[in-house]
């Protein structure tokens, strides 16, 4: 009796152990496209409410130590590429800069920085130049050089695209104001040869700098939230009150890249700013479109009081405008195109493959993201899905005037996503460009853009009224004169009743005279 219980708990146990493997099972399965269910995402609606989507990229290989033939590889802090598909990678820990190819092998590695004729590069002081403890690095592709942020030197190096070999150093200008430190973590180079330096929190904003590394002034204007109370309080304080009032500093900038039309494009993950994303003009002001659903900030909603949203690390741009955000705080990468419209959302913090721990940045590599991860010590390689490279086609032929290839892609999508907003903006917007204002409306009106619903709804009001003018114009003037008729009518028989009315008080007159 106790041997058939026990053979009855057993099977039970190993029912429950197979149903349990059955529910985990879709978890690392792949979807239909061969894409991974870890990379699902979603988006908003109008309401904001979110809205599943398929997959729109997936893992495609991973660069780790297996990949660095025996060169030690302890942090992965920065990653950017170049349009030649290389892959330059900074690891802080063993301040190296590393350099793969787009497969992920190993091109070239260095701490210990070389001419240009392949000698060991000295200083003024006759000492060999070794990188300490780099947070970033950039490509300027206009003069092929590679700029290093060398944090723990408090220093930019700046090496040949080619040889890998030395140019010039940048060290802190002797004309630089403020209180901020020239500690170099994050750099940009736009296509005027100014170097834009982010100090990490610096309140002043970005240190901008000549191609020489003269000091041009602090650039970009990072606005802090204050709430009414405060302005409130302070707006009544006398100056001593005003004294012993904490101060309000700017938020910090966090990092920096440019876009295709030579833009400077930061993020923040300060709490306390009132923007997240900027797009900054040559003002230092934000020109950020965001004629989305939602404003561009990631995750509109927040599960408790003690979460902060969105916390963007890093951001990267195509050259036609379609930028990746990268959320440090949920493993999130948030994809926005040029009017800040939210096309996809996914990713996430946790143990399956292809998940994240700490990412740490992000970078476009044609179609493709590279994703570092701190923890984990992983370059991650994503290609977009057939729906993601419909999106992205999409909005790169309508960001360049090929309005029928970008109606093509989206209508594309659709079919893979029938519910997908930002694919009926798209086709809204084609036909908004091809002045077809009425179609442009019904689509619109299909992805819940009011925005561009109005815009298009402009454009068919006067449509109208110029195919129709003839008309209005016929009835205004026969409106018009029957108002000006209407106004001799009245006048006339005001006249005929006065003169009447006169008539009989004359004839009253000389009747009570008689």
């Amino acid at each position: 009796m106790k041997k058939r219980i026990r053979n009855i708990f057993s099977g039970l146990l190993m029912l429950c152990l197979c149903f349990t493997m059955i529910l985990t099972l879709p978890m690392q399965a792949q979807a239909s496209d061969g894409s991974s269910y870890v990379y699902d995402g979603y988006t908003y609606d109008f309401h904001g409410n979110a809205k599943e989507s398929p997959a729109m990229f997936q893992l495609e290989r991973i660069i780790s130590r297996e990949n660095m033939g025996g060169v030690a590889l302890s942090s992965v802090d920065d990653v950017c590429t170049s349009d030649d598909g290389r892959i330059f990678m900074i690891d802080t820990t063993e301040s190296r800069m590393n350099v793969f190819d787009s497969d992920g092998t190993l091109l070239f590695t260095t701490r210990l920085v070389r001419a240009v004729d392949g000698t060991i590069a000295l200083d003024e002081n006759g000492n060999q130049i070794m990188l300490n403890a780099p947070e970033g690095v950039f490509i300027h592709e206009k003069e092929q050089e590679i700029y290093i942020a060398d944090t723990g030197n408090k220093r930019i190096v700046v090496l040949d695209m080619e040889t890998y070999g030395l140019l010039r150093i940048i060290t802190a200008p002797e004309e630089l104001i403020g209180v901020t430190q020239f500690v170099p973590s994050k750099i940009a180079v736009d296509l005027a040869d100014r170097i834009y330096v982010v100090v990490q929190s610096s309140y002043e904003g970005i240190l901008e700098l000549t191609r020489e590394g003269e000091f041009s002034g602090y650039y970009g204007v990072n606005t802090p939230m204050v709430s009414l109370t405060d302005y409130f309080w302070k707006s009544i304080a006398s100056d001593e009150q005003k004294a012993q009032m904490a101060k309000v500093y700017a938020p910090a900038f966090n990092n920096v890249t440019l876009d295709g039309e030579g833009f400077i494009m930061a993020v923040t993950y300060d709490s306390s700013a009132a923007d997240m994303v900027f797009r900054l003009n040559s003002k230092g002001e934000n020109v950020l479109r965001q004629e989305g659903n939602t404003m561009v900030r990631g995750d509109i909603w927040t599960m408790s009081s003690s979460d902060t949203g969105s916390q963007f690390v890093d951001i990267a741009v195509t050259d036609f405008g379609t930028y990746a955000l990268l959320d440090r705080a949920k493993g999130r990468i948030f994809l926005y195109n040029f009017d800040g419209e939210l096309l996809n959302a996914f990713g996430s913090l946790g143990n399956l493959k292809g998940e994240f721990k700490s990412p740490t940045s992000i970078a476009w590599l044609g179609d493709k993201l590279i994703i570092s991860d701190d923890t984990l010590n992983y370059i991650y390689i994503l290609t977009p899905t057939a729906f993601g490279r419909a999106v992205l086609e999409g909005n790169e032929s309508y960001y360049f005037g090929d309005w029928d290839e970008a109606l093509v892609s989206f209508e594309e999508a659709l079919t893979l996503n029938a519910n997908y907003e930002a694919a009926y903006s798209g086709i809204g917007k084609n036909y908004l460009m091809k002045e077809d204002y009425e179609t442009a409306m019904y689509y619109f009106k299909m992805g819940n853009n009011r925005k561009f619903y109005s815009k298009a709804y402009n454009g068919y009001r006067g449509e109208w009224l110029e195919r129709h003018f003839l008309i209005i114009m016929v009835l205004f003037i026969a409106l018009v004169a029957a108002v000006i008729y209407s106004e001799i009518r009245y006048h006339k028989q005001s006249k005929i009743k006065a003169k009447a009315a006169m008539k009989l008080m004359n004839s009253r007159r000389g009747r009570a005279a008689e």
